[in-house]
């Protein structure tokens, strides 16, 4: 089974069983997958080992993330051999020298290869505090170094197994607006944006250069009418917050208990309602309105 090779804010490890069931039991029909917030990938690759899909669309604003899957999906070999290297000289340090190290890596933003790039960030994200992804206004990745005593750097399987699911991918570093109007009527649409804020003291909303704000958030409300007025079947996740259920109001909103990824105090892990808002009984309901007269005429 394949599964996320990154840690990721927000990841859907724990959400994404819970779409593929819902898929499955609803025997949805799937002609191509989209999802335009890849992060980790756990929902792609929760349908992708359920047989669920056999074509994808993946892409994220990131483009550092989406070359790193490019990488992962076609050069795997290459990609090993600088993760062992990373590997090498990590273990056979300790204290200030490990920490120096990290911060040579960190620095060194433009390895001339993409496998090495691909590397650096699979060796940030195993190495950084907290396994966080968050760059700065220059789009550097600014992250301290983390406090694990044997991080996984090289998981040769894991990255193996992933490269077989991702077979069938077509990825690619876009706006989730152009993903979104490439989508077809029989398609299936997973949206997971940078989550709205509870407070001031959650939001995380940095994965690249600009800031996810809330006019993305309306903007991303924007896209999801229109995937549902072309017939496209979408679910979007996102925080419990009372503009984000206004926002959907006119759609199906259900509440699932998930834990907290990522905290600095794991006392803030505990379960927190999240968001899962549908478009599939409106596009279900216009489908069967239409099938009839059709077959009138």
């Amino acid at each position: 089974m394949a599964k996320p090779f990154l840690k990721w804010a927000g990841g859907k490890a724990k959400l994404a069983p819970l779409i593929a069931d819902r898929i499955g039991r609803e025997s949805i029909q799937i002609d191509r997958y989209h999802e335009p917030f890849l992060g980790g990938g756990a929902v792609f690759f929760a349908l992708r080992d359920e047989g669920l899909l056999k074509a994808a669309s993946l892409s994220d604003g990131n483009e550092a993330l989406i070359e790193t899957y490019q990488v992962v999906r076609d050069d795997l070999p290459r990609l090993v051999r600088h993760l062992r290297e990373h590997a090498r000289k990590y273990d056979s340090l300790e204290g200030v020298a490990r920490t120096a190290y990290y911060y040579e890596v960190r620095d060194k933003r433009h390895p001339t290869s993409a496998a090495g790039r691909a590397a650096r960030l699979i060796f940030l994200n195993k190495t950084c505090y907290n396994g966080l992804y968050r760059v700065n206004s220059k789009g550097h990745f600014n992250v301290p170094h983390g406090r694990y005593v044997r991080p996984t750097i090289l998981d040769a399987e894991r990255l193996r197994e992933a490269a077989a699911s991702l077979a069938c991918a077509d990825l690619r570093a876009e706006d989730f607006g152009e993903a979104c109007a490439r989508a077809q009527p029989g398609d299936f649409v997973y949206l997971d944006p940078p989550y709205q804020p509870l407070s001031a003291t959650s939001q995380f909303t940095k994965y690249t250069g600009a800031d996810f704000d809330f006019a993305d958030q309306e903007r991303l409300r924007v896209a999801f009418d229109d995937l549902t007025s072309r017939g496209v079947r979408a679910l979007l996740s996102n925080s419990s917050h009372p503009d984000i259920h206004d926002l959907y109001r006119n759609y199906d909103q259900d509440l699932v208990p998930m834990g907290r990824a990522i905290n600095s105090n794991g006392r803030g892990r505990a379960a927190i309602d999240e968001l899962l808002v549908s478009n599939l009984s409106q596009v279900e309901s216009e489908a069967s309105r239409v099938a009839p007269a059709r077959s009138r005429a």
